[in-house]
């Protein structure tokens, strides 16, 4: 799995593969993403909004999209099969994994998907090219293929805390896991789902340049948290965009793909 590209790579590659820029932001920051991705961008990127090309129909959010939403968004973006496509963010929360999760999720070649490491952060810190110009692709005709076995419901959460048949492992801050912060959703309450572990998906990024810790040191953490990359895990968080950095961090431990808990707290923590 090419889970991460660098930015010295994604710069020599830039006519060589599609980009997203797949910044989300929690709705606290009062940031626009597509604005900002207006103002500023990586060349021949486009816009990828997590809340718009999601299943519209539920209730929760950014839920992963139907099959044929999905072939439909990416046939629009012009993206095909056989394209290497390169995700990158501006956000804290690195959303840019939440996509790459999807695409795996829908059977995108895992070696033709990949996270910017370090985002458009590292990119503007080293001075590389941005541009305000935005880029149209012809549509194309993408083809998707659903992966069950990569997301899990609520009921399967539930029976997991009976038959303990893997280990539930929470993004979130320990303040939020333990119970101590209030959730920024109203209808939330505080908390975390029984049996589950919490590994703080910030404590798997440097702090000085966005960029994820190298294979030795993330699996040191792991083991720190007393959790086994080696045995059957799963990830949640808020609402499953930060389940997915987990995610990430154990395709790049033991190149295998993520299982996500898709509604996370924002549905099992409904009041």
């Amino acid at each position: 799995m090419k889970s991460l590209v660098s930015t010295n790579w994604l710069q020599k590659n830039l006519d060589n593969v599609r980009i997203f820029d797949g910044s989300w932001h929690l709705p606290s920051t009062n940031r626009n993403a597509f604005d900002e991705f207006k103002m500023a961008h990586i060349k021949n990127s486009i816009f990828f909004d997590i809340d718009k090309n999601s299943n519209l129909d539920s209730s929760l959010p950014h839920m992963l999209p139907k099959k044929d939403s999905w072939e439909k968004i990416l046939s629009k973006l012009g993206i095909k099969n056989s394209d290497h496509v390169v995700i990158y963010d501006n956000s804290d929360v690195i959303s840019s994994c939440r996509i790459w999760y999807t695409f795996l999720y829908f059977n995108h070649d895992v070696n033709l998907v990949s996270v910017l490491d370090g985002g458009l952060k590292k990119w503007l810190k080293e001075k590389k090219e941005i541009t305000k110009e935005i880029k149209v692709f012809k549509n194309s005709t993408y083809f998707a293929e659903e992966k069950t076995s990569l997301v899990l419901d609520k009921n399967q959460i539930i029976d997991n805390i009976r038959n303990k048949s893997f280990d539930l492992i929470d993004a979130r801050s320990k303040q939020r896991f333990l119970g101590l912060q209030p959730e920024t959703r109203k209808q939330l309450r505080s908390g975390s789902i029984e049996g589950s572990k919490n590994l703080p998906y910030t404590e798997l990024i440097n702090a000085k340049d966005h960029t994820f810790k190298k294979k030795g040191e993330l699996i040191s953490i792991f083991k720190k948290k007393n959790i086994d990359p080696n045995k059957n895990i799963a990830f949640t968080c808020g609402s499953g965009i930060t389940a997915c950095v987990l995610g990430l961090t154990y395709s790049i431990i033991g190149g295998r793909k993520p299982v996500v808990y898709d509604g996370s707290w924002a549905e099992y923590g409904l009041k």
